[in-house]
């Protein structure tokens, strides 16, 4: 693997977010060419602010929603590799502004995956979406990648459609073309330097930090928790062996999550977190709160048997190597050096 990424062209949308914040960090570890196309961070603090990326790669500055902009960064960058993580990803936020998420989400990938037909090289293509594409019927198997596409809130239905769009321009415009395309649809992310608002980790982080107690929304809400350097793994698999082979089986959706028994209650989480750092718990209830998924789960047995991806961290692990990225940062440590550490302990991909 790091043989394959090292002087490869690497495009990222989304690189100065908490994902794409990540990857372009492991991207530059493997030797990787990695340029950046994306908005400011949206956060204050921001990771990929603190671990000083701009100085690492190509970092552009551009809005997806731009189809221009799009066109121009891919005709300059003329990728190997493309690794589409944009988004307006959170689903209360959604609720708020549902017309940008639906732009972002859903014209946005539209622009790139019209960029990439000026394309005449080789190039393979992974645009990420979410396990909340499936029409969630609340019912306890894991959601497989032929069930059906849906979504309740915006965030979860624009996503849906992205996948539909993927799948409408790889059949319209891309069969037997050396753009080779597939989607990804990875379980609830967690990992250090997440602070975005309303999602679980932050904002127990932001409650410990203030000695406060940690509220707890949706305590018995069950979802595929997983450490951010799961899916990405998933994702670098996944380009590598869409280049290298070509192989038409590769060009479609793949899940990345956890194991069956990892897929656990927001309470869990909570609890095994406040075993790293110790604090206290209290429920908080929302009137009004918008409608949020209760049971949620990923079957991940395609990506083992196509492209012999597993996880490598159970959920302790998992929570774990979270909270003490946390830890450390609030203690001052330098967190390059804390998220470079994590990279090397859980190995190449």
């Amino acid at each position: 693997m790091s043989a394959f990424w090292r002087g490869k062209r690497v495009l990222v949308t989304g690189h100065t977010g908490f994902k794409g914040a990540w990857l372009s960090l492991w991207l530059t570890r493997l030797g990787a060419e990695v340029h950046g196309f994306a908005l400011p961070p949206g956060t204050t603090p921001a990771l990929f602010d603190q671990l000083g990326l701009a100085a690492m790669m190509d970092h552009r500055l551009g809005d997806i929603r731009d189809a221009g902009a799009v066109r121009s960064a891919v005709e300059a960058v003329q990728p190997d590799v493309v690794l589409h993580l944009a988004a307006q990803s959170l689903v209360r936020r959604s609720y708020r502004e549902p017309v940008e998420t639906w732009a972002v989400n859903v014209q946005g990938t539209v622009h790139l995956l019209d960029a990439l037909r000026t394309l005449e090289r080789t190039c393979a293509v992974v645009i990420v979406t979410t396990d909340k594409v499936y029409q969630n019927r609340e019912w306890s198997h894991a959601y497989r990648e032929g069930d059906r596409l849906g979504g309740h809130d915006p965030y979860s239905a624009s996503k849906a459609a992205t996948e539909l769009a993927v799948s409408s321009y790889r059949s319209a415009f891309f069969e037997g073309a050396p753009v080779r395309i597939a989607s990804a649809r990875a379980g609830n992310v967690i990992g250090g330097g997440d602070w975005a608002e309303d999602r679980i980790v932050p904002d127990i982080v932001r409650a410990l930090g203030r000695g406060e107690p940690v509220a707890i929304r949706n305590p018995a809400a069950v979802r595929p928790w997983q450490h951010v350097l799961e899916p990405l793994s998933g994702y670098l698999s996944l380009a590598r062996q869409l280049f290298e082979t070509g192989d038409p089986a590769l060009t479609s959706a793949f899940n990345f999550g956890p194991e069956p028994g990892d897929v656990r209650t927001v309470s869990d989480l909570v609890d095994a977190a406040l075993s790293r750092w110790p604090g206290r718990r209290e429920a908080s209830a929302e009137a009004g709160a918008p409608h949020e998924a209760g049971l949620l789960g990923l079957t991940i047995d395609r990506a083992a048997a196509v492209l012999d991806w597993y996880p490598r961290w159970r959920f302790d692990d998992t929570v774990a190597a979270t909270i003490d990225w946390y830890r450390q940062v609030d203690g001052g440590a330098d967190p390059r050096t804390v998220s470079l550490d994590q990279i090397e302990m859980y190995g190449t991909p």
